[in-house]
This record gives C-alpha cells, structure tokens and sequence, in this order.
C-alpha cells in the first residue's frame, strides 16, 4: 500500500494539477542474496530487477476497474509516463539537483542515514521528497531498526514544520506477510 498510494498522489499532483515537473522514483540496488554480476545496458535498464513493485503498481494503478485490463502495457501509456516519471539509482544521483520534482525514495529502511542524506540534499526548489518503508522489513545484515537512514530522517525530521511522517497500522498483502514481518 505505501508504494501504491505515494505512486497514486506522484502522478496527481504530476500529471493532474501539474504541480511538478516530473517523478523521480529510486531504490537501492541491492539483492537480497549472491550477486548476479554484471548488468548490461542503460541505468534504466540495470535498474529493472529492482523495479518489480514498481511495475507492479502502475499495472494496478492503471486497472480497469470493470473488466480488469491495464494499459500499464500500451505503448502509449508507457510513453507518457516514461517522458514525466524517471528511474533512478540512489548511486547516480551525486551532483544532481531535483527542481520541481516528486522524488520518492522507495525501501528506505534499507538505506544508511548516509545515503538518505545523499538523496535528500539533492531537492531543489519546488522538489518533494517521500521516504517509503518498514523499518519491519529490513532485510540487509548491516542495518537495524535502530540504524537504519529511515529511522534518522523521521527522528531528526520529526519537529521540522514542513515535514510529516505517516504509520501504516496494517499491511495491505496478507495475514501471512503480517505475521512474517512480526515474528522474524
């Protein structure tokens, strides 16, 4: 659900109302197991094995609701989206400045507060930035719900005025997700 709804309002406040510029949206690269080497192709594309909730939400996003078809799968779709909504690595972004972007930084329970700086200092004017994750779900052997970049960002950012932080009391995949967050 966290992926869904900040896609949901990214696209809104993009596409609809046009109150930015374009999406950024990045994660960090990393497996949860041995490295399958090297990724040829463009960042995008090196990008794409880490991607899957990404695509997954914009073929629900853009569902039909009567006969469930998606044009998540039409070129055309695809071409709009792909001209407004970037992908990105957390890697690439050194250097960078984000004007009037929706920048959202997807599993950020995995990031180092190194990182996530990295990222957050790269908003420029006009840029919003929303950190997506759970702190339940960290799955790198260095970071801990203490250490994590997602629990810094939230604590240091909780009394700045123009900041905000949401819970979700409840997963929205199922009682067997729920139960594997709690108990491992």
């Amino acid at each position: 659900g966290k992926t869904f709804m900040t896609l949901a309002a990214a696209f809104q406040q993009t596409l609809d109302t046009k109150r930015f510029e374009r999406v950024v949206f990045t994660r960090a690269p990393i497996s949860m197991s041995e490295d399958i080497g090297f990724l040829p192709g463009t960042e995008e594309e090196k990008m794409s094995p880490w991607m899957g909730a990404f695509h997954d939400n914009m073929d629900n996003l853009l569902r039909d609701e009567h006969d469930g078809s998606s044009t998540w799968n039409q070129d055309a779709t695809r071409q709009l989206l792909g001209s407004r909504v970037q992908i990105r690595a957390p890697g690439f972004m050194r250097g960078r400045t984000l004007n009037d972007t929706f920048l959202i930084i997807d599993e950020a329970q995995n990031l180092t507060s190194k990182q996530l700086k990295t990222l957050l200092t790269r908003a420029g004017p006009g840029t919003k930035v929303v950190c997506i994750g759970n702190l339940g779900q960290i799955d790198t052997p260095y970071l801990t719900e203490t250490t994590s970049g997602l629990t810094r960002v939230v604590n240091r950012f909780r009394t700045w005025p123009n900041a905000g932080h949401i819970t979700l009391r409840r997963g929205e995949r199922s009682r067997l997700a729920d139960a594997a967050t709690e108990l491992l």
